[in-house]
């Protein structure tokens, strides 16, 4: 099994095209290919699978955490990917940015930029 807890599998019609381009685009690693229908990549010690298939309808989101979100939102950018929202602050602690890949899968990149209590904006810590 790949690293991490949890491993989203996400499917795309074409694994070889979606595996290229999320290498190229997010700085993937492939880990382990089976065949053309189903490849295991890797990211700052997490991961996913790309697995071939017809994506779900409706919006489907992943969430990654980088260590420099406007250095990849900039080479993601040079890369023509569609941006939803370019990177900005939250109150909540973070500096994110969203793109949309190719088979309509939105991907929100985020850097922790400040340690903010949860009551500060609205929420609420239940456990650690």
């Amino acid at each position: 099994m790949p690293p991490g807890v949890f491993i989203p599998v996400l499917v795309y019609p074409d694994v070889p095209t979606a595996v290229v381009w999320l290498c190229k685009t997010f700085g993937f690693m492939e880990r382990l290919r089976i065949g053309n229908h189903r490849v295991q990549l890797t990211f700052n010690g997490g991961s996913m699978v790309a697995a071939e298939g017809q994506p779900l309808t409706g919006e489907q989101s992943i969430m990654v955490r980088v260590s420099d979100v406007n250095g990849h939102f900039e080479r993601v950018k040079e890369l023509g990917v569609e941006v939803v929202q370019p990177p900005q602050d939250f109150p909540y602690g973070e500096r994110q940015y969203t793109v949309k890949d190719f088979g309509g899968y939105t991907w929100t990149f985020s850097q922790s930029i400040a340690d903010v209590d949860p009551k500060d904006w609205g929420g609420e810590l239940l456990s650690d």
